[in-house]
């Protein structure tokens, strides 16, 4: 009996406004064949407002090297703007 944990990456969404969706798969296996396997997922903005309500970008060096690819193409300048804007408008 050799039981296995796995952590994969298995789902990435590009969400309205900027948002990256990344959904994480633990699978866990004996000899193979799939035991269970749970999901967890977090949401990465493309940036946030700090403490002193200053807007910075989201430090993405902990996320997955795709989950980096993916916000490192989608995040220009002008989806980093909007997503302000959005979540200006939405605290109105």
């Amino acid at each position: 009996m050799a039981l296995e944990k796995n952590i994969i990456i298995d789902k990435i969404e590009v969400l309205e406004k900027g948002s990256i969706q990344v959904r994480q798969a633990t699978v866990i296996t004996d000899d193979g064949q799939e035991l269970s396997r749970s999901f967890h997922r977090h949401v990465v903005q493309p940036c946030f407002k700090d403490s002193e309500g200053v807007w910075q970008d989201t430090d993405i060096s902990g996320e997955d090297a795709e989950v980096q690819a993916i916000c490192n193409t989608k995040w220009t300048e002008q989806v980093k703007e909007a997503y302000k804007a959005s979540v200006h408008d939405d605290i109105e």
